[in-house]
């Protein structure tokens, strides 16, 4: 008995220094959305989140062993102190399951106000196109904006480095191309982000293919003759890129190695200004996504040599696979969407359900399909894995090919 005395005791003293923490809770929750909305992202951080379970757990042992100890009379205590420590356990019993339970309350009710995403390349990319296609679904399911920002530089770079530094609380979502968050590290030697520790997966949105492009007036009518062209003269050729890392960027790279060529990269800032300097002639050819790019093959201002899938893409009949000409080339993209770290858990899941939802929509199913995508709304978990594996792949690939900004 005397053992339970003493860890009903040590119990009440830690119960004692955490009850202020609980009524400065109750506090930031009467002055204001903006107090309450910082309080509980601190609220969802996992040390925090810890200490809340074990302070209930506190709670139960220290109600249970007093409860036991003043039915056997072994406090030399009054009646009325007896019923003021019992009434004062019970309420901090009650007010602890609440303060545990806040960030999903929180959670549920989210989102109340615009939600932004922010997209690190340029607008008439594929990266743009996909996410104003999801932003239009997600719009109507929430009852609220989605505003697309887009941030171009140092291949996604600069988008991701805004979208890290934001406040980790679903108003905040980054929509990179896959590039940008499994294959930059490699790249750069110095980056403003960490996609592994500044970032959480949310889903995989849509994947594709990359169609190889040039010029309508280009002389080159075949990946063949492309190839034979940039293997006689070795230095000649050039294409454009969304960026240094990016994903049109490594699929041309992938391209210029698996096709032993010898061709000069051009950077641009996002895909929709390398594809306008491919137009104009300013490059040879443009690995870019089939998004992107089907718009100009369709309209003439391009022309479409292969797809980088193994087999054609029903969207554009008639050109083949670079495959058939570079034996074992293939090469598909993704983009998705990716929260700062530190963004409610049931947040993250609610936004993965909810495009999951709207990409089983068939209106936008057949949107996709005109663009060449077609859609995934996996798992943050799912996306994780696939996510590392991803990284690894990468991390061989750029060093065999040399790529680096200092």
């Amino acid at each position: 008995m005397k053992k339970l005395a003493l860890v009903h005791r040590l119990s009440g003293i830690a119960l004692a220094l955490f009850l202020p923490l609980h009524f400065w809770a109750l506090g930031q929750a009467l002055q204001g959305e903006a107090r309450l909305e910082s309080f509980l992202r601190w609220t969802d951080q996992p040390l925090v989140k810890a200490s809340e379970w074990a302070i209930v757990l506190l709670l139960a042992i220290h109600l249970t062993g007093g409860v036991r100890i003043l039915m056997i009379e072994f406090l030399p205590w009054r009646d009325w102190q007896k019923t003021l420590v019992a009434a004062a356990a019970a309420a901090a019993l009650v007010i602890g399951l609440l303060f545990a339970l806040s960030s999903t309350a929180h959670a549920q009710g989210w989102p109340q106000k615009p939600v932004k995403f922010i997209v690190p390349f340029a607008p008439g990319g594929a990266t743009d196109i996909s996410a104003r296609l999801l932003g239009q679904k997600l719009q109507e399911a929430w009852g609220q904006n989605v505003v697309i920002e887009n941030r171009a530089g140092a291949g996604g770079g600069v988008g991701a480095a805004e979208a890290a530094r934001a406040a980790p609380d679903g108003y905040t979502l980054f929509f990179p191309s896959g590039s940008v968050v499994t294959a930059n590290q490699h790249i750069y030697a110095k980056l403003n982000y960490d996609p592994e520790k500044d970032f959480v997966p949310v889903t995989m949105v849509v994947s594709g293919p990359q169609v190889l492009t040039v010029p309508a007036d280009s002389p080159y009518k075949s990946v063949a003759e492309l190839v034979a062209s940039g293997r006689a003269y070795p230095g000649k050729l050039t294409f454009g890129h969304a960026g240094i890392g990016s994903q049109t960027h490594l699929a041309a790279e992938n391209f210029v190695h698996q096709a032993k060529l010898d061709a000069l990269a051009v950077p641009y800032q996002g895909e929709g200004p390398g594809l306008a300097a491919s137009i104009g002639g300013q490059t040879h050819f443009f690995v870019g996504n089939l998004a992107a790019s089907i718009g100009h093959v369709r309209g003439g201002r391009l022309r479409a040599l292969g797809v980088t899938s193994t087999s054609e893409a029903p969207q554009l009949p008639g050109v083949p696979p670079i495959a058939l000409t570079v034996p074992g080339f293939e090469n598909v993209g993704w983009f998705g969407i990716v929260a700062p770290r530190g963004t409610p858990k049931a947040v993250i899941d609610k936004v993965a359900a909810d495009t999951r939802k709207a990409l089983e929509d068939a209106g936008m199913k057949e949107k996709l399909f005109a663009q060449g995508l077609a859609p995934v709304g996996n798992s943050p978990e799912e996306m994780g894995r696939a996510m590392k594996a991803e990284t690894e792949l990468w991390k061989v690939v750029v060093r065999e090919r040399k790529i680096s900004v200092k």
